[in-house]
């Protein structure tokens, strides 16, 4: 069976990831406090608004607003959304 976490971003017990996204103690807290699934869809938020605001990850700035995002998109707060992005329609 899959280890399970309570999901900070869900509020709700769910499927966890199966190893911690990053080394040290905030790697460890996310392991413990943020599910699988919050985790994808996290990546797939950063990407959006890597490629829409054409962010570079060697600009130290471009990181520190992404950890930022990353942390209030994982905590359920308000946060950053690419503009002009129109999701595609079924």
């Amino acid at each position: 069976m899959s280890r399970t976490v309570f999901c900070r971003k869900y509020q709700q017990e769910l499927e966890g990831l199966p190893a911690p996204p990053y080394p040290g103690p905030r790697g460890q807290e996310l392991f413990e406090s943020v599910s699988k699934q919050a985790w994808l869809d996290w990546q797939a938020h950063q990407t959006m608004l890597i490629n829409e605001k054409h962010l570079s990850l060697a600009d130290p700035a471009a990181r520190k607003y992404l950890q930022q995002e990353m942390d209030k998109f994982l905590s359920g707060e308000d946060y950053d959304k690419a503009e002009g992005y129109v999701p595609p329609t079924s």
